[in-house]
């Protein structure tokens, strides 16, 4: 009996459509709706919140197979205490810094929605001034997105998406009763921002090695702050935004730079770093604004956020400024040899440590 033969193009054609069905099948079993969707709802006495989660989502948290089975009102009330803890663990409310405790008063199916609702009841007696909002809803699905809706007496005043990568926000009343707290809340951030962000104060250091007066030192210093000042506003504001991408490989190579002219200006005798703290002090500031932008720019206090989180920038430098050049002062009084050296050895130390983060930051983006 003849064997029959499969020329190539058949067998090609065979393997592609193995390939498809095997893709096909992977997309109808595929997660359909890899979202939730949270309301928060603020009342002058009161404060409510719904969250409709999927029930592909539920029941593979819940150990529920088939997930469909939680379109039963019944099954649906039975996994109540379950889903409640679930919740808890994984949404977390502060006002004003103090927990809001969440209670579950109701779980609905929505079969039109392969989904259940979960109205939920918040320990809030009045608005609060800042509502920080800590949520992971489902952390198995690392594509899982969280679409926030925050109403302020019925009328929708913000709308967030909650990833994996982007869990916090923090929402603002912004009332004038409530500029004190914005002012401080800023201040704090900025001041924690530059202690906790090594690229600027390495940047801060490199330009302080080489000393000088103080009112060599203080022109640095400002023209660094008129800089940086300029875009963070423009980026905040959305003026100019430029990407993350550009921004972070750009201040590591600020840092390289800085390190290089060190070293130079013994061979030039220009001391031209006021120029430099300008120029990328433009680039610094971008940095600045991602930060400010994380944290939620409340629109009815935009003038006070900006200043307050600048002001606290540039609290933490003074700080870095006032303690630096002292000490540098004070090694240059005992031994001037010291002194050269540090310049050196500290240069060098700036201009490899811009060049491993900018080498990160480029592979990493």
């Amino acid at each position: 009996m003849r064997t029959p033969h499969t020329s190539p193009a058949n067998l090609r054609f065979v393997l592609l459509a193995l390939l498809f069905a095997g893709s096909l099948t992977r997309i109808v079993h595929a997660h359909p709706i890899p979202f939730s969707y949270l309301d928060l709802r603020l009342y002058s006495d009161r404060a409510e919140g719904t969250l409709v989660a999927h029930i592909v989502d539920l029941g593979h948290d819940l150990n529920v197979d088939p997930p469909e089975s939680l379109l039963d009102s019944k099954l649906a009330q039975s996994k109540a205490d379950e889903t409640n803890k679930l919740i808890k663990d994984r949404l977390t409310l502060s006002a004003d810094g103090q927990r809001v405790e969440i209670q579950i008063i109701k779980i609905e199916p929505l079969p039109d929605r392969q989904a259940l609702s979960c109205e939920m009841r918040l320990s809030l007696n009045t608005r609060p001034s800042t509502l920080r909002i800590d949520c992971a809803m489902f952390p198995y699905d690392p594509e899982h997105q969280t679409f926030l809706n925050i109403y302020d007496d019925d009328a929708l005043v913000h709308q967030e998406i909650l990833t994996r990568d982007h869990q916090t926000f923090v929402y603002r009343s912004g009332g004038r009763q409530r500029w004190s707290s914005i002012v401080k809340e800023f201040i704090a951030a900025g001041i924690y921002h530059i202690f906790t962000g090594p690229d600027h104060i390495l940047f801060i250091i490199g330009l302080l090695l080489m000393g000088g007066t103080l009112v060599r030192l203080l022109s640095i210093v400002t023209a660094f702050t008129i800089a940086h000042s300029i875009t963070l506003s423009l980026a905040a504001l959305s003026i100019v935004n430029p990407p993350p991408r550009l921004i972070e490989p750009a201040i590591a190579l600020s840092i390289v730079y800085v390190g290089i002219d060190n070293l130079m200006v013994g061979k030039t005798g220009r001391d031209v770093r006021a120029w430099i703290a300008f120029f990328f002090g433009f680039v610094h500031g971008f940095g600045f604004a991602g930060v400010l932008r994380e944290l939620g720019l409340p629109r009815q206090a935009l003038g006070w956020s900006l200043f307050s989180f600048n002001f606290g920038v540039e609290i933490g430098q003074a700080c870095i400024v006032v303690v630096v050049a002292s000490l540098l002062a004070a090694l240059r009084k005992r031994n001037q040899t010291l002194g050269r050296q540090i310049v050196v050895v500290g240069s060098v130390f700036v201009i490899l440590a811009g060049g491993y983060w900018f080498v990160e930051r480029l592979l990493g983006n």
